[in-house]
């Protein structure tokens, strides 16, 4: 009886779900099924088409490595961020979270317009560069992968840095002190004992990430312009402009299943990585 009372309890939130996600999935997947725009002959054309161009495949593998770049750019900016968190007193914790969760406040269209002010031809970037004398002319960062992965990291940094802080706010303090005592250097006890067991934070912000830079359609639109393809942008291109509804339902079923592939894949590192450190 108190299995079926919990069953009652999650019947709502189930059905909901379903009226949600499943059904506008399922839906997605029977348009796939078309042979024409028109969606009157089913058929398996549409997969044909795609699965038969190089291009989509060029369009798949740019946008899985965009999301990769941006996890590793997040890492690496966003680590060193988290450890100064860790260090630093209560009332300084406060105003760095606040910093943290700021730009979450403000509309991802603000933000990516506002990279456009940066990375300009007469943007802050380049006025700098030439000020300092570092470059004799101003350098390209618009519609370039460079500059559509540089305004990701910021963009997405709070999703790394969230999760990393809230797993690395719960380490025991005197694990550090521990390794120092044990002859260990500052670097030798960040790799051996700081990131291993902080390790589920680091795989979580990987995944957010990853599933929110590859999806990322107004930053890839904006700051990447029409001169880089992805997916999100092909599936526009195929709804709202071309009007092929299946082709773009074959797009979006594709950069659903490829997500999906590399974030189960990142999920699995990290479980192996936490069973080894554990074990």
């Amino acid at each position: 009886m108190r299995k079926l009372a919990e069953w009652q309890l999650a019947l709502p939130l189930a059905l909901a779900f379903a009226s949600i996600f499943l059904a506008p999935l399922l839906m997605l997947v029977g348009v796939s099924f078309f042979n024409d725009d028109k969606i009157s002959q089913p058929g398996f054309g549409q997969w044909a088409k795609f699965l038969g161009d190089p291009f989509s495949y060029k369009v798949i593998a740019d946008t899985m490595l965009l999301g990769l770049k941006t996890v590793c750019a997040t890492i690496v900016i966003g680590y060193p961020l988290a450890l100064i968190y860790l260090d630093a007193s209560p009332r300084l914790q406060k105003v760095l979270i606040f910093i943290i969760v700021m730009p979450l406040l403000l509309s991802v269209v603000v933000r990516t317009f506002a990279w456009i002010v940066v990375l300009g031809r007469e943007g802050v970037v380049n006025t700098i560069l030439l000020q300092l004398g570092i470059i004799s002319e101003p350098l390209r960062l618009l519609q370039t992968e460079l500059g559509l992965v540089i305004s990701l990291t910021q963009i997405e940094m709070p999703l790394m840095l969230l999760p990393l802080i809230s797993v690395m706010s719960r380490l025991d303090p005197n694990l550090r002190d521990a390794s120092s005592a044990l002859g260990a250097s500052r670097w030798r006890t960040l790799f051996k004992v700081i990131v291993p067991l902080s390790m589920p934070g680091l795989v979580a912000g990987c995944l957010l990430v990853f599933a929110s830079s590859t999806t990322a359609f107004i930053s890839q639109t904006v700051i990447g312009g029409v001169r880089l393809i992805y997916l999100p942008l092909l599936i526009w291109q195929q709804s709202l402009v071309v009007f092929n509804w299946p082709f773009a339902a074959v797009v979006s079923l594709t950069l659903l299943v490829s997500v999906l592939t590399v974030v189960s894949a990142l999920s699995y590192l990290g479980r192996r990585t936490g069973g080894y450190v554990h074990g």
